[in-house]
């Protein structure tokens, strides 16, 4: 079991910390999971000469536990033997807190998503509780609104501790992430092995679905965010109209905004931008929509997300300080996987180096340019 209440004090030396004033050279001291303190002490304790030591990631979306979950599309896998897997990806990429995002409602590829909600949130709580994860998993809710349904499960699932965000998202083709309407049914059906007969008729009751019920559920899962004093996101804004809506629905983050127009109008709002790290390493969208990229050169991005590859945060946070075409250094963006997260999300116990906060750490050495993980401690007890 990962018990995570470290007794045994702990000097980490040799690294360089980056730390939110940057970059400095110093031994870390690490007592009972807390971060006790830097000092000029070199050569005692664990020697990481040639690493960067950097706050644990938190990672505010990822669906990636479904890859798990799902491994064929006809197979569904155990779920805690899937979370497992999931912890064992999630870790190696430096990740110590994850929002594992759930989907809160059926879609039209996944309908089975209803089901399977109850069990799978046993399932991560069941292994927080045995101690059998390395990170500290926490929960997501991607609300869908175009499921009559949603509305019973998240009153089920969002009292739960380990309920922390929630977003409210709208998967319907023909607007925000899928303003193609028939690019998304090629590419559905291909993904569902369906003839085109039959997915007609499915994407016909999904949009009837959505136009009948999306409204009423929206506003009960923003009701129901706000009762609970969850943080509140709006998912994959295309519009100033949709920004503008989500202001008024009292939402403070921005999902993955699909264009530059509703970024911007969501940073007029004062609305924090999470962006999706794959986008920036690719090059840019996988659905056509607004790249990453251009986000920061407009200053548009406070937090990257893993969104589907768990690692993806770490490679981007320091492929962007190695550009020298874009003005941030690396501890701006250790701060936007690390400390932004870890404040969006209410958890002021960690997110940065600084005296007293968790002794969530990643030990990562660059090679090629490539950033690798060699070590990973959370609450001071080494787990990776």
């Amino acid at each position: 079991m990962f018990d995570t209440a470290a007794t045994t004090p702990l000097t980490l030396s040799g690294a360089t910390l980056i730390t939110p004033e940057g970059p400095v050279e110093a031994a870390l001291r690490l007592e009972a999971g807390r971060i006790a303190g830097l000092s000029a002490s070199r050569g005692e304790g664990l020697d990481l000469t040639g690493h960067i030591l950097i706050p644990g990631v938190v990672d505010l979306h990822t669906d990636h536990v479904e890859a798990h979950v799902y491994p064929r599309s006809t197979v569904q896998w155990p779920f805690l033997p899937a979370l497992m897997a999931h912890d064992a990806v999630v870790i190696a990429g430096g990740t110590t807190t994850v929002f594992d995002s759930l989907s809160v409602g059926a879609s039209m590829k996944r309908p089975e998503r209803r089901e399977i909600l109850a069990p799978l949130v046993d399932a991560l709580e069941n292994g927080r509780r045995l101690g059998m994860f390395r990170a500290d998993h926490l929960l997501h809710l991607r609300c869908e609104i175009s499921d009559p349904e949603t509305n019973g499960l998240v009153n089920a699932t969002i009292g739960r501790d380990i309920a922390r965000l929630v977003s409210v998202m709208d998967h319907t083709p023909g607007d925000r992430q899928s303003v193609d309407i028939e690019k998304w049914f090629t590419h559905m059906i291909h993904e569902m092995e369906i003839d085109a007969e039959e997915g007609r008729a499915r994407m016909q009751d999904l949009l009837d679905r959505s136009a009948r019920v999306g409204a009423a559920v929206r506003a009960h899962v923003v009701g129901a965010a706000h009762a609970h004093a969850l943080p509140l996101m709006s998912h994959d804004d295309r519009t100033e109209a949709h920004a503008d809506a989500a202001q008024a629905e009292g939402v403070t983050i921005s999902e993955f905004p699909t264009t530059l127009e509703a970024a911007r109008r969501a940073r007029a709002h004062g609305q924090a931008i999470v962006a999706g790290a794959p986008n920036l390493l690719r090059g840019g969208s996988q659905s056509g929509n607004v790249a990453v990229r251009a986000l920061l050169e407009e200053g548009l991005v406070d937090v990257l997300a893993s969104d589907y590859i768990p690692r993806s945060p770490l490679d981007a946070a320091f492929a962007i300080a190695a550009d020298t075409a874009l003005p941030y250094r690396l501890q701006d963006t250790v701060a936007m996987i690390s400390d932004r997260p870890a404040q969006l999300s209410g958890l002021t116990d960690r997110g940065r180096i600084a005296d007293g906060l968790r002794a969530d750490l990643a030990a990562v050495r660059v090679v090629n340019g490539q950033p690798v993980v060699s070590a990973v401690w959370r609450e001071g007890r080494r787990v990776f």
